[in-house]
């Protein structure tokens, strides 16, 4: 009997999956969506470290020169500005070092210099590299260039460019700069500590207990949310300042400088640490309690063995947060912070005050390291936290207690307190005629024409790219998630999307703004069309606040069973279809939030906008920092109200507009 032959194919190609229309189409769009976040973070992030390592010195061996007689028929011989410097000692040693935007007059070799001379002079370099001005006018060149004495007086010899650390030497090397690391961390650290402790207490509070009034002190607890950041420091001046309402509770401390700082850093980021505690908290297994309970633990044990080790993640993650928010923010220690250097600040300065862009991206790429070390430890809290959810969980009901119950109402009492004192003092500070001298109430303060800092066209412009960004935004971020969770294969290219669209979290607004000038202000640049305009503040704002709307558009739709385009397929449905019909009613709720998370970002965010603006897109929120510092406080403050009247109308019409919408959508879910 013959032996059974194994049926064996022959060797062929490697099966590959077809990719049909839909398939092209979204990688189409994934793609396009990508070189936006390409060339609005990727790219100028680029620019600006290689600016930070971008070293600028005159190099006088580059430039050679001749001097005529007064009849300007003889010529001596050339002479390089490195020889001719030598021999006059006009320009000592330390001043040749240079920023990008340095010059050096050319009659600083020339000790007899008179512009009135007859004397005439010739330039050339001797390298194509060299590079003069004759007033604003370029040269450059190994051909002489010949100039009159009235002429060559308007003559600036422009630096060389290398590379190399001198910058960051230079920055460590000064005393009173690299203070602002230490500063800024301390700050930071004290802040996250007494935030995260105020904000256990009341998530612990509202979760824990069964308090009266929970509902009114969650709002509370949200408001701060809707003011800029430096709303929180002009309260502080008019409660502790120098002509403050209760300054003698400092007991001669002054608020300029940690005190301030720290306060108004607790104030604008309670809301995200509560939030992130309170998702902790609500997630805790009634049955481990129970088991506390039988086993006789006492509260303070169950405490410290069940309730703190399940919220553990939750409290690393809101840390983080609350540690990165205060050590990039530029709008606080910019009103209050007085003398006491913190690094947004030293960007600030440097950029705008002494036109140092190189210090500048030094200084930014500082600030970029602790913000991405906080982020990435952030994102690991939050993987593993998803790790201790379990299905058999039971949600943990709190049982009536009078005594702590009381004990819960008053602590969150003294938070919203807290949160009203600061908002209220801001409202009776855009109110009072002339503090403290004149208590009366007027409208007076809120005649922004008449004052420093863009008037009412900067409020309408900050109405206007807040309706940009939320709209321009959701549709950017929903479709971007929607490509990436829904696309089959395209491993690598989903990975880089998820990649870029994860990145603008780790980026402070600060260094985000000052990366957009070195990329968008260079005029070799085909996209230098949109600096200075609305446009650049409307991609800026969207790409700072990209991160948080992407992992909210994912969450959304990853809920959507994956059946759905197989089915939609099989039925020769194209996926636009099955997208408009299904997936954006189903995830409704979510592009709703996502709108509204944009929209009140984009009217509070000062640093990420205040190197971009121009004349004619100056913004609410910029405007309240350059009354401020015009010493328009009153003005700033009612500026800093009109904000958030603005945000909280919009947030209550988001309400009832969602209500109505999502009865019509989401009807669906109660069934």
């Amino acid at each position: 009997m013959a032996a059974p032959v194994s049926a064996v194919l022959p060797p062929g190609k490697a099966l590959r999956q077809s990719l049909d229309r839909d398939d092209l189409v979204k990688r189409g769009l994934m793609v396009v969506i990508s070189l936006y976040l390409l060339f609005s973070l990727a790219a100028p992030l680029y620019v600006m470290l290689s600016k930070s390592a971008s070293i600028y010195r005159f190099d006088l061996s580059q430039f050679e020169f001749q001097v005529s007689d007064e009849t300007g028929a003889n010529w001596s011989a050339p002479a390089t500005a490195e020889m001719l410097n030598a021999a006059s000692g006009g320009v000592p040693a330390a001043d040749l070092a240079a920023g990008s935007d340095s010059r050096l007059a050319a009659t600083s070799f020339f000790k007899d210099f008179n512009f009135r001379s007859p004397v005439k002079y010739r330039l050339r370099g001797t390298s194509e590299q060299a590079r003069w001005l004759v007033g604003s006018q370029p040269g450059a060149g190994i051909i002489w260039h010949e100039f009159d004495s009235n002429t060559f007086r308007r003559v600036t010899l422009r630096p060389v460019q290398g590379f190399g650390l001198g910058n960051f030497a230079e920055y460590f090397s000064t005393p009173a700069l690299s203070r602002s690391i230490w500063n800024s961390v301390l700050m930071a650290s004290l802040s996250t500590v007494i935030t995260i402790a105020v904000a256990f207490g009341l998530a612990y509070a509202l979760s824990r207990s069964m308090m009266p009034f929970k509902g009114f002190f969650r709002l509370v607890a949200a408001l701060p949310i809707l003011v800029p950041s430096l709303l929180p420091g002009i309260a502080l001046v008019y409660l502790f300042g120098n002509q403050g309402l209760i300054k003698g509770l400092l007991m001669g401390q002054s608020i300029y400088g940690p005190i301030g700082i720290v306060v108004g850093s607790v104030f604008f980021t309670l809301p995200h640490a509560f939030l992130i505690i309170s998702t902790a908290l609500s997630i805790s297994d009634a049955r481990h309690y129970e088991a506390a309970a039988s086993l006789r633990a006492s509260r303070w044990r169950t405490f410290w063995t069940v309730t703190v080790p399940g919220a553990r993640y939750g409290l690393i993650s809101a840390a983080f947060v609350v540690f990165t928010l205060v050590i990039t923010d530029f709008g606080l220690p910019k009103v209050i912070g007085g003398q006491y250097n913190m690094l947004a600040v030293d960007i600030y300065k440097q950029v705008i005050g002494q036109q140092n862009f190189e210090m500048g991206a030094v200084v930014s790429v500082i600030l970029l390291v602790p913000a991405v070390v906080a982020f990435a430890v952030d994102r690991l809290m939050q993987k593993r936290q998803v790790a201790l959810l379990s299905a058999r969980a039971v949600p943990y009901q709190p049982k009536k207690n009078p005594r702590f119950d009381a004990l819960c109402f008053s602590w969150c009492a003294l938070v919203a307190l807290f949160i009203l004192t600061i908002i209220g003092v801001c409202q009776l500070a855009a109110l009072v005629k002339l503090w403290p001298y004149d208590m009366s109430l007027s409208l007076n303060n809120f005649a922004f024409d008449k004052m420093d800092g863009g008037g009412w066209a900067s409020y309408w412009n900050s109405i206007e790219l807040a309706l940009l960004t939320a709209v321009f935004g959701t549709v950017v971020v929903f479709v971007g998630a929607y490509m990436v969770e829904k696309t089959d294969g395209f491993r690598a290219g989903r990975a880089a999307f998820h990649f870029l669209a994860m990145l603008p979290m780790a980026v402070p607004g600060m260094v985000l703004g000052l990366a957009y000038i070195f990329f968008f202000n260079n005029p070799a640049n085909p996209l230098n069309g949109i600096y200075g305009t609305m446009a650049i503040l409307v991609v800026c704002t969207v790409t700072h606040f990209y991160t948080v709307s992407h992992l909210t558009a994912l969450t959304a739709l990853k809920q959507i069973d994956r059946e759905f385009e197989p089915v939609a397929a099989s039925l020769k449905q194209p996926f636009h279809k099955l997208f408009f019909r299904v997936t954006v009613p189903v995830c409704l709720p979510a592009i709703l939030d996502i709108s509204i998370y944009l929209f009140v970002n984009a009217m509070t965010t000062v640093s990420a906008v205040v190197f971009l603006y121009s004349t004619h897109t100056q913004l609410a929120s910029v405007a309240v920092l350059n009354m401020d510092d015009a010493g328009d406080i009153a003005p700033a403050a009612a500026m800093g109200m009109m904000i958030f009247y603005t945000n909280a109308g919009v947030r209550i019409l988001h309400a009832l507009v969602s209500r109505g919408v999502l009865a019509r959508t989401q009807s669906w879910r109660t069934r």
